[in-house]
């Protein structure tokens, strides 16, 4: 198995579309396709700078010319979750063409998406990125070929991954940027080289602000990880 991780640039995209045009975020799990209708259904959140924001990308996205479905499941201030079918893109079809398959979320931000797929052989693999440069921006961030044990390994533990992956989407926005800040700005190094102090600056925010959000995602994710350190140790030791 071959899998890329892309980051692509598509023309025909609604999700995209949207991005460029206002400062909001989609993070989609599930999706369906539909080989008949040509179209993909995604229930996929909306993140917005703010609650004006999300209306503007609701807005823009709910007219966009590819979007053939569109129901607000849920809204909570700048975050929303979607139900929604778009048709089938150009890098879609190309993918489709060239045998190729989804292996993890979407991430849609700032007029790029972030795409993982896999191929069962490189020639399929080659012949599809061939033909996306044709009409696509693209890069590829980065490609692994899997042999048979690695790819089982990967389903065999594939709801521990689920989960980390979840854990992360139960960050606010407000922890996600805390918690990446923490981490450039050397906050957990050996020696540490970031502060609260520091932080607070570079966050404009108030250091009990900073500490606060650290203190709630790193609650949230290390939950997260005990659990699948569990699962892990479960399997390890047979336990059903």
């Amino acid at each position: 198995m071959i899998s890329l991780q892309m980051d692509m640039v598509q023309y025909d995209c609604p999700y995209i579309d949207t991005t460029v045009e206002n400062d909001v975020s989609f993070h989609a799990k599930q999706w369906d396709f539909n080989p008949a209708a040509e179209e993909l259904e995604t229930r996929i959140t909306v993140s917005g700078a703010d609650a004006e924001a999300l209306d503007n990308g609701l807005t823009t996205f709910r007219n966009h010319e590819n979007v053939r479905g569109f129901d607000l499941l849920k809204r909570e201030r700048d975050v929303a979750l979607l139900r929604s079918r778009i048709g089938q893109t150009d890098a879609m079809e190309t993918i489709r063409k060239h045998d190729g398959y989804i292996t993890g979320p979407f991430e849609i931000e700032g007029g790029s998406e972030i795409w993982h797929v896999g191929f069962d052989r490189s020639e399929l693999a080659e012949g599809a990125l061939s033909e996306l440069d044709k009409e696509n921006d693209f890069t590829v961030e980065s490609r692994e070929s899997m042999d048979l044990q690695d790819y089982y390994e990967v389903m065999d533990n594939a709801d521990v991954a689920a989960s980390l992956l979840d854990g992360c989407r139960e960050l606010s926005e407000v922890e996600r940027r805390t918690l990446r800040t923490a981490v450039t700005e050397g906050y957990f190094g050996t020696p540490r080289d970031g502060t609260l102090a520091t932080l607070a600056e570079e966050l404009d925010v108030s250091k009990m602000a900073v500490s606060k959000n650290l203190r709630r995602s790193e609650r949230k994710l290390f939950e997260r990880i005990v659990d699948a350190i569990g699962e892990l140790d479960g399997a390890a030791n047979g336990d059903p």
